[in-house]
């Protein structure tokens, strides 16, 4: 495998690595090199303690007193306000509830309110499906409205025309790793007078991301990737406060209510941010966001997206003798925190890696994923995954048949 660094030249870069001491933070599973962060996070040593709390104490012994005493009612609004400063939003912009879906309607839904008579919503058609089949229901429910996929964003000023309501794109593209302009392509959706939308699953806790200065009027995300709050842990939404006095969202249910606990039969929503909750949390994975975001309000932000630039243009050093072509932009100002091979036997390349202990995942048709964490991922692991990845290619070991056989979940 030809290369520009030596292991040892890695090894000194861990040594000088400033975002090292995060290592003990998570518990990784020793012989294991995790290239699937952008996926599912690693779990931090921190939540099983918190989570254990929740459930013998808060729940155990406190019972039906923590929605009071441990702050249970309060928690959406407490998480979403210690997770804007990684998303850039003042204070009474960010909630934390539902899934990235369930979000990604409310907010959808109201953009589609505030532009009336407006009926148009663009999105990218190699977007996460879910953003694109959220699109095709909630037009589907307005009288009128319609979803129309773009080829990809560069082809947005061709159709941003009077009648788009809203635009919904993925900051950092799940598939390739590449990095939007947040900034130029709000700006230049608002001056057509539309509303932007992004979902920002893929960038948050890979790097600096600035809603309040990039003017964004919504956002989506989740927890369970960069920002390790484990499986199924609870998304977030960002609404600006400009909007939210006039903002609309259909799931008005008794979280939302300006009185929930006056029980009352017709709706009034609460002021600000918390008329876009909906239900009663899911305080187990509220728990296990609030140990993650313990560990998040330590780091520094701008170090973890130099780390993460420096890992995956290292990564892209190591694996570009090897013949594959590398989807993921080189540019450091289009790139997030992940790389993207294409290989016509992609699925059992990453099965054979897999059992060797590096992990990484794969997307139909054609595309080894690998994502890059730097408050847990050595330089070193860097060029041990390479070099499996070399080994694996040249022996050819992939062709094994049981590297083909496929799960449900790829």
């Amino acid at each position: 495998m030809t290369r520009t660094r030596t292991r040892e030249e890695c090894a000194a870069l861990d040594a000088a690595d400033p975002l090292a001491g995060f290592r003990a933070e998570f518990s990784l599973p020793e012989g294991v090199i995790y290239l699937d962060g952008n996926s599912l996070g690693a779990l931090p040593a921190r939540t099983p303690e918190r989570v254990r709390e929740l459930v013998e104490v808060e729940w155990g012994r406190q019972l039906i007193r923590s929605w009071n005493e441990a702050g249970w009612f309060e928690l959406p609004r407490t998480l979403g306000g210690r997770l804007a400063p990684l998303v850039g939003a003042a204070p009474g912009q960010v909630v934390v509830c539902d899934t990235t879906s369930v979000n990604l309607f409310k907010v959808l839904a109201a953009a589609l309110r505030l532009r009336p008579g407006r009926r148009t919503v663009l999105a990218e058609e190699a977007a996460f499906p879910t953003d694109l089949y959220i699109a095709e229901g909630v037009t589907g429910l307005a009288a009128g409205a319609r979803s129309v996929l773009l080829p990809s964003a560069a082809d947005l000023d061709r159709v941003l025309d009077q009648d788009v309501a809203a635009v919904v794109l993925s900051h950092v593209d799940y598939r390739t790793g590449e990095l939007l302009d947040m900034a130029g392509i709000t700006r230049r959706v608002q001056q057509a007078g539309a509303l932007m939308i992004w979902d920002v699953c893929h960038s948050v806790g890979a790097l600096p991301i600035e809603l309040d200065a990039c003017g964004v009027d919504f956002a989506v995300g989740c927890t369970y990737k960069y920002l390790n709050g484990g499986p199924g842990s609870p998304a977030f939404l960002y609404v600006a406060e400009r909007h939210q006095a006039a903002a609309e969202q259909p799931l008005s249910g008794w979280f939302g209510h300006a009185r929930p606990f006056a029980f009352e039969p017709g709706y009034e929503p609460v002021a600000g941010i918390g008329r876009f909750l909906t239900s009663s949390p899911s305080l187990l994975g509220q728990a296990a966001l609030g140990a993650s975001l313990d560990v998040w309000e330590k780091a520094d932000l701008q170090a973890v997206r130099a780390k993460s630039l420096a890992l995956t243009g290292l990564f892209i050093e190591l694996v570009e003798p090897l013949g594959l072509e590398v989807v993921t932009p080189r540019q450091v100002d289009r790139r997030g925190s992940q790389v993207a091979l294409r290989h016509p036997d992609g699925y059992p390349v990453v099965q054979a890696l897999i059992e060797r202990g590096v992990i990484g995942d794969f997307r139909a048709p054609d595309l080894m994923r690998f994502g890059f964490t730097p408050l847990y991922l050595s330089y070193q692991e860097v060029w041990d995954a390479a070099r499996h990845l070399a080994e694996v290619l040249e022996s050819g070991e992939w062709r094994a048949e049981r590297f083909s056989r496929r799960g449900a979940v790829t």
